[in-house]
C-alpha cells in the first residue's frame, strides 16, 4: 500500500448481530412507559443514537429532555443485560478484524452506540487492542446519516475519507459513509436486505466475503 489505508466499522448489525436484543430492549423500555414501537419504527431507526430515536417517536410532546436522558440510559441497562446474557458474535468478526490489523489497516469504530455497550462488545470479542480509534454516540451531536461519526473515526486515525473504508449493515451508515466521500461496504445482516444497502461500493452476505485485499482494492479502484 501506498497509502495508510483504515476500515471503520459500525458495531450493531456488523462486529455482533444486536438485532433481536435491541429490539427487545426497545419493547422492554417502551412498555415500562407506557408507549409502544413497532418493528418497522425499529428497523427504521437503525443507525441514530437512541435519544434521537426517543424524541423523534415520542417528544418533545410526551417526554422533555430529562426523560428523554433516563428512558436512552434505561434502553441501553436491558439491551447490556440482553447481551451479557447471551453475547451476539458475528461470525468470521474477530477473523477480519485480525487480518486487517496484520496487513497494516487501521482500524476504528464508528457507532452511534453508548461507550459501555461498545466497551462491553470490544471486550467479548477480545479486539479492543487492534483499534487506534473508537468513536461511540457520546462524542458526537448528529447521528447517521450524518457523517459526523465517520469524519470524527478518520481525523483520530489521521487517514484522509477517501482512504477509509466503512462497513455498515443500515442504510443511514451508507449514507453516512457516502457523505464522508468514503468506500461504503454494506452487510446484509438480520434484519437487512441487499437491496436496501445497493447505495453501497460493494454489498456481502458475511464477514467471511471480506478481505485485506477486497478492500484495499475498492478503496483504489473507487480513486482511481
Amino acid at each position: 500500500m501506498d497509502h495508510t489505508l483504515a476500515v471503520i466499522f459500525d458495531m450493531d448489525g456488523v462486529l455482533i448481530d444486536t438485532y433481536q436484543a435491541h429490539f427487545q430492549s426497545w419493547q422492554q423500555m417502551a412498555a415500562e412507559s407506557g408507549v409502544s414501537m413497532t418493528e418497522p419504527q425499529f428497523a427504521e431507526s437503525f443507525g441514530r443514537t437512541s435519544r434521537e430515536i426517543i424524541g423523534s417517536l415520542w417528544g418533545p410532546g410526551r417526554f422533555q429532555a430529562a426523560e428523554i436522558a433516563r428512558l436512552d440510559a434505561r434502553k441501553e441497562e436491558l439491551f447490556r443485560r440482553i447481551i451479557a446474557a447471551d453475547f451476539p458474535r458475528m461470525p468470521a468478526a474477530r477473523e477480519l478484524l485480525v487480518a486487517l490489523h496484520r496487513a497494516g489497516f487501521l482500524l476504528a469504530i464508528g457507532s452511534s452506540a453508548p461507550p459501555e455497550h461498545v466497551d462491553l462488545a470490544l471486550d467479548r470479542l477480545d479486539v479492543d487492542s487492534l483499534f487506534e480509534a473508537v468513536v461511540t454516540g457520546r462524542d458526537i451531536r448528529r447521528g447517521k446519516p450524518d457523517p459526523q461519526v465517520f469524519l470524527t473515526a478518520a481525523a483520530r486515525l489521521r487517514v484522509p475519507p477517501e482512504w477509509c473504508a466503512v462497513v455498515e449493515d443500515a442504510p443511514a451508515g451508507i449514507a453516512a459513509a457516502l457523505a464522508a466521500e468514503m468506500t461504503a461496504i454494506g452487510l446484509a445482516s438480520t434484519g437487512r436486505t441487499r437491496a436496501e444497502l445497493a447505495a453501497a461500493h460493494l454489498v456481502v452476505d458475511s464477514l467471511r466475503e471480506l478481505s485485506p485485499a477486497v478492500i484495499e482494492d475498492l478503496i483504489v479502484r473507487r480513486l482511481q
